[in-house]
């Protein structure tokens, strides 16, 4: 009970909403960062749209399991990705895992300081450790994608299994 108690008063005091039951306790989000305004895939990449491109990385909650990034395999400016398909990898302490591309298009830039800099991924995810830049072939595919809210709730999910 005291467990709760501390618990609860933690999340409160972090703004992190909580559920207490007499069977289970969880916290939402499990502290990792969701943006609004951003769209998810289930595989745990975000895309930021603006204008005619579109920004790619991993979501602050897939950083947060892999843990230290130590190296990053990306893709030249100029390839092509695929919804679903493979377009790189992120090598951390813990695991080596495929970076899925949730559009499909053309990669207009590549963020060459991650070759540098890998960590950037862990400390900011979602500003310096985005990862590629891609000119959407097919702009509906977005509509596909989570929103804020569906993409906390499928971590939420995850956390519990």
């Amino acid at each position: 009970m005291a467990l709760r108690m501390w618990a609860s008063s933690t999340a409160n005091a972090l703004r992190v909403s909580s559920t207490v039951s007499r069977t289970n306790f969880s916290l939402s989000r499990c502290f990792s960062t969701v943006l609004e305004g951003l769209k998810y895939a289930s595989s745990h990449e975000w895309v930021k749209h603006e204008g005619s491109v579109a920004t790619i990385g991993i979501t602050d909650h897939a950083q947060d399991h892999l843990g230290e990034v130590v190296f990053v395999d990306l893709p030249d400016s100029g390839t092509s990705v695929s919804h679903g398909s493979s377009f790189g990898a992120v090598e951390s302490v813990k695991a080596t895992s495929d970076i899925n591309s949730p559009i499909s298009g053309e990669i207009v830039e590549v963020n060459t300081k991650l070759s540098e800099t890998p960590g950037l991924i862990n400390s900011s995810p979602y500003e310096d450790g985005w990862m590629i830049k891609v000119k959407p072939s097919n702009p509906s595919e977005l509509e596909s994608l989570l929103g804020a809210k569906e993409y906390t709730k499928l971590c939420d999910e995850e956390e519990i299994h």
